[in-house]
């Protein structure tokens, strides 16, 4: 299979912005603290974090959630393993990759061990190739469309991001037969949260089973989305 690139423009900023998709990465004010109040804050971590925690993302994007997973992780002192899954159709290179964590220098030390890492973690196709990030952290990107590999991926996750790029410009990733796929391999008790505040959105992960509740956004954004099983 070849390689889909990213295809990036970078705004004078230095935020990565799709040219397929025509939406940035992340928040234009600050991506990482977007990361923390939508993703760990949505998922109610670092609070629920234990042995065996799992989580899952469609939208690997630059990494930047995974550093904050990490970092929040290595903080918590939580025992044992934490285990992420990443669904990436068009990964960025390393390089690419580095220049979005070089704006964000308080997180060296967790860019410089998923650097490290990239080229393989990105490499698989279809169920990936696994990397060890240290402190008993566990990640696996797998590649392609999310709507023919999940299906393949038994799960469960303690908690999915959901990151894929604005449903008005990537409705793929937000399709009511992946969304069911998606709460289907939610653990019970586990948490989901997403930036987008979306009807739509709301409607397809209430429908598929699951309790949904719009919350305060981060920036420009005024609303967000949890969801629990």
């Amino acid at each position: 299979m070849e390689r889909q690139a990213a295809e990036l423009d970078w705004t004078a900023e230095g935020v990565p912005v799709s040219r397929r998709f025509d939406d940035p990465y992340f928040s234009l004010q600050d991506g990482l603290a977007e990361t923390r109040h939508v993703f760990l804050g949505g998922c109610d971590l670092p609070a629920r974090f234990r042995d065996g925690f799992a989580v899952a993302e469609l939208g690997l994007g630059s990494g930047l959630n995974l550093l904050a997973l990490m970092r929040a992780w290595a903080g918590a002192g939580a025992p044992g393993r934490l285990t992420y899954t990443g669904f990436e159709a068009f990964p960025m290179t390393r390089a690419e990759a580095a220049r979005v964590h070089a704006a964000f220098p308080e997180m060296a030390p967790e860019s410089a061990r998923l650097l490290a890492a990239w080229e393989g973690l990105v490499a698989g196709i279809g169920s990936g190739e696994a990397a060890d990030l240290g402190d008993g952290i566990g990640a696996r990107v797998i590649r392609g469309d999310a709507r023919r590999t999940l299906p393949d991926w038994p799960g469960p996750a303690d908690a999915w991001f959901l990151d894929g790029f604005a449903p008005a410009r990537n409705p793929e990733l937000w399709e009511a037969g992946l969304m069911r796929q998606v709460a289907a391999r939610l653990a019970p008790g586990g948490r989901l949260a997403t930036y987008s505040a979306a009807g739509h959105v709301r409607r397809s992960l209430a429908e598929a089973g699951l309790q949904v509740e719009r919350r305060p956004g981060y920036g420009r954004k005024r609303h967000m989305t949890v969801a629990w099983r």
